[in-house]
């Protein structure tokens, strides 16, 4: 068990919270999404409410080391005030820490919140330099970890600062970990993971992972065409990752050793080419024409999923089923976000594209836990160790 903001005496005490503001803005830098802002909420109210001073440090975007307004988060701390009803003071320095935001700092009373620069406006950040770690750490008593987005990176900001300070995480942090760790090693049965996306190389290791672990294993997206390949099928113009069919052949047959219940697509909805506009026709996996690529699994492929979830008491999603940015290739990938909506089971969405496709149709707030790291918790996945994760103290 790791430590929590729980465990902490907070009044007269400086919170260094390291939170994930990475969020999309437009031509203008106005904020498109800020459900990240919002996630974070909960474990600055709760400081605030105890007595806290509030330091938040994140990043934005990727400026390479330099100050660049493109990637302010002003517009972050605008947002962050109007959400709690409070100004919010923006530490607006290009060295992230100096002299003006020590004092800023300095002069916080109980409740107040400072949101520095983006901390990747210092090359230092990535590199996990400790001067920068220490600059950072002399801003607060604490270090609450809150960016599990961040959290398989080992910077200064999102792991060094723990060096200096003592480490608990944020209720966002808690809550990311109990439920990837209780959907891994503590699994409601039958357990069941669903993998999509383009690239076999990209789930290679949480394949793995979860082969050990799983009941059934579904496979979908355009990497199911590098399994078909595997199998010997012709797979027409579809994506394949061509230096992992070798690699696709072993997993099936660790499936089958281990005796996991591995489906694939048995038909895939295919186009001419790759648009919207394109002619498209449904076929069996065995029947892929030779001019046309799949862009979807089929209306038997979406049957044979959808009855596995149903089966399921918990079910770990990670990759769409297909290009699901365009309308005419979404069915797939809209069926399995609406079947995990409408089940039971404990379900586990495991960040990037398929959070965004939850969000999208419209079934977010009827599945179990929609991870905010897409990166972080396909490592988690993976077994790894994430660097934010193992500084925060046990208790």
């Amino acid at each position: 068990m790791k430590k929590t903001i729980k465990d902490v005496e907070w009044k007269g005490k400086r919170a260094l919270v390291r939170c994930d503001f990475n969020v999309p803005l437009d031509e203008d830098l106005n904020i498109t999404d800020d459900t990240r802002i919002k996630a974070a909420l909960p474990t600055i109210e709760y400081l605030r409410d105890h007595g806290a001073r509030v330091v938040i440090m994140s990043h934005l975007g990727r400026p390479k080391g330099e100050a660049n307004p493109k990637y302010s988060l002003l517009p972050a701390a605008v947002r962050l005030g109007e959400l709690l009803g409070k100004d919010v003071v923006f530490a607006d320095s290009p060295q992230v820490v100096d002299d003006s935001v020590k004092e800023k700092v300095a002069s916080m009373e109980e409740g107040d919140v400072v949101l520095l620069q983006n901390t990747r406006y210092r090359n230092e950040e990535e590199k996990n330099d400790p001067g920068f770690s220490k600059d950072l750490a002399e801003l607060g008593d604490v270090f609450v970890q809150e960016a599990f987005g961040t959290a398989h990176r080992a910077h200064a900001s999102t792991a060094g600062v723990a060096d200096y300070l003592p480490c608990v995480s944020g209720f966002l942090i808690e809550k990311e970990v109990k439920f990837l760790s209780d959907a891994v090693d503590n699994p409601e049965r039958p357990f069941v993971a669903i993998m999509g996306g383009a690239k076999v190389a990209d789930k290679i290791q949480v394949i793995e992972n979860l082969l050990d672990k799983v009941d059934t294993l579904i496979i979908g997206g355009g990497m199911m065409f590098t399994f078909f390949k595997a199998m010997g099928l012709e797979i027409g113009k579809s994506i394949l990752d061509q230096e992992h069919i070798d690699v696709a052949k072993g997993l099936i047959k660790k499936a089958e050793e281990k005796g996991v219940n591995l489906i694939l697509p048995v038909d895939t909805l295919c186009a001419s080419e790759f648009s919207n506009d394109a002619e498209t026709k449904e076929v069996k996996r065995e029947e892929i024409p030779s001019d046309m690529m799949g862009m979807d699994i089929g209306t038997d492929s979406i049957k044979l999923f959808t009855h596995a979830i149903k089966e399921a008491k918990t079910v770990i999603w990670n990759g769409p089923m297909g290009v699901f940015e365009m309308p005419k290739f979404a069915e797939g990938t809209k069926a399995i976000a609406q079947a995990l909506a409408e089940s039971d089971c404990i379900s586990v969405i495991g960040g990037g594209d398929s959070a965004a496709a939850v969000e999208q149709f419209g079934f977010a707030d009827r599945v179990t836990h929609i991870s905010t790291g897409g990166g972080a918790s396909l490592e988690f996945l993976e077994g790894k160790i994430l660097p934010g994760i193992d500084v925060i103290q046990d208790k």
